[in-house]
């Protein structure tokens, strides 16, 4: 598959999933949103060291920089 993620989403991605997993660890989520979360936060772990995010694929969208060609 193609990469359709750029370094800043990748890094917001890891950021907001180590976030949850912080609030889980220390008891400030708990119940069923605690397992929610936490089952978004693995999807995002997981988009972001591979850098495909398959729901973006399904949309068409991609957030990496398109390498431009050079004129000349």
């Amino acid at each position: 598959m193609k990469k359709n993620m750029s370094g800043i989403d990748r890094a917001i991605r890891f950021i907001v999933a180590i976030g949850v997993g912080a609030l889980a660890y220390f008891g400030v989520i708990e119940g069923v949103l605690m397992y929610v979360l936490l089952a978004i936060a693995a999807i995002f772990l997981i988009t972001s060291f591979v850098s495909i995010c398959p729901l973006y694929s399904l949309m068409g969208i991609s957030t990496c920089k398109v390498p431009t060609k050079a004129s000349g």
